[in-house]
């Protein structure tokens, strides 16, 4: 066989592929994996089918056709007060990943340094290391802040571009208005590109407000803001998001996109566009989600897990030391074969793995599923 060039030799699977696949072969209660096991509105499935029967079946437009485009830049006018321009300024990707991918690929090359926050998810430092760029991972706090201090210390003349993601995965938590304010200023300072995961933009949970890169004019006009229609509406098998940018930004941005995926799913992007004329669905999400965590918060009680806050996102992070000393790995593939519950440890979400003896739950589930994975959790002993 012909051998070839590894250019990724320190990644394997993921570890959202591992712990679903030994969820699989244990019958255990999925809660690591973040997506959801119910249904999406059938409202959206009926757009979808009426687009499919309509003749929507053919290449769209490579920036996303244009009702969407617009549908998107409309909320984003009405919620964050940013006005961008669905011609040049919106762009429709194959999911959030996708997205992520290219405004890295787009923004960084050989010799260039990336600043990502830690933990972060996964699919930041390969793509960072396919660029030929080096990612510098910056821990948060031991409460799941970003620590400003430790950012200024990590930036060089070789750093190009810092990577945000709020609400946070896998930590829950928020940036706060203060955070953006700081990060405009450095950004400013040492002429940074700001690549935004904004993609649980809309669970943000107690009454607080996303605090999107959009509200702030000196982000906004550097930044690559980046959501999923996936994770809003439940319907993250599709594969579809999209990336909001300055038009020079974007200008790039379609470029490199337009020679990876050319364009996405066509009658999926007409169905999006018919079902987001309503903004009732993703105005109810906070709502709908907070229930959710609410309610796993109150079965967790009944555990010796720490609960650790969470302010948004569909994930729960909690401290298990009370239960094992086991390192976060080991704790994961022990709860998922023994107790029959799956979870993801935050030690793989750093570049360099720390052991605070936590693991991550994903609450997007039907109340039946988190009922089961409660009864189970609730067998816990210290």
């Amino acid at each position: 066989m012909p051998t070839l060039p590894d250019k990724l030799p320190a990644i394997g699977a993921t570890i959202f592929s591992r712990m679903s696949q030994l969820a699989a072969q244990h019958g255990a209660i999925n809660l690591g994996q973040g997506f959801p096991d119910f249904d999406c509105d059938p409202a959206l499935l009926e757009a979808v089918n009426r687009a499919l029967h309509a003749g929507h079946n053919q290449y769209p437009p490579m920036p996303g056709i244009p009702m969407l485009r617009q549908r998107v830049a409309a909320q984003l006018l009405g919620t964050h007060g940013r006005a961008y321009d669905a011609d040049t300024e919106i762009t429709i990707t194959a999911g959030a990943t996708q997205a992520l991918f290219t405004a890295i690929q787009c923004s960084v090359g050989a010799g260039d340094e990336v600043i990502l926050i830690e933990p972060a998810y996964d699919s930041y430092i390969p793509a960072i290391r396919l660029a030929g760029a080096t990612p510098v991972g910056v821990p948060m706090t031991a409460d799941y802040r970003i620590d400003w201090d430790a950012v200024r210390a990590a930036v060089t003349p070789r750093t190009r571009a810092l990577i945000l993601n709020t609400p946070h995965n896998p930590s829950g938590t928020v940036a706060s208005e203060e955070d953006l304010h700081t990060l405009a200023a450095l950004a400013e300072q040492h002429d940074l590109i700001v690549i935004s995961d904004e993609v649980y933009e809309h669970m943000v949970f107690d009454g607080q407000a996303h605090q999107s890169v959009a509200r702030h004019p000196q982000l906004a006009a550097r930044s690559f803001l980046i959501s999923s229609f996936g994770k809003t509406f439940h319907v993250t098998g599709w594969k579809v998001g999209f990336v909001a940018a300055p038009a020079a930004l974007s200008a790039a941005f379609r470029k490199l996109h337009q020679y990876t995926v050319f364009t996405v799913n066509t009658p999926a992007q007409w169905g999006l566009a018919e079902y987001m004329a309503d903004p009732a669905p993703w105005q109810g999400l906070a709502d709908f989600y907070q229930a959710k965590r609410d309610s796993f918060r109150r079965g967790l009680a009944a555990t010796p897990l720490k609960l650790l806050p969470c302010e948004g996102t569909y994930f729960q992070t909690v401290d298990y030391s009370a239960v094992s000393d086991a390192p976060e790995l080991e704790f994961a593939e022990w709860l998922t074969t023994q107790i029959g519950v799956a979870a993801i440890p935050l030690s793989v979400f750093y570049s360099k793995p720390q052991e605070r003896r936590q693991v991550r739950f994903c609450f997007a589930k039907k109340a039946a599923t988190l009922e089961v994975a409660l009864v189970r959790l609730q067998a816990l002993r210290p």
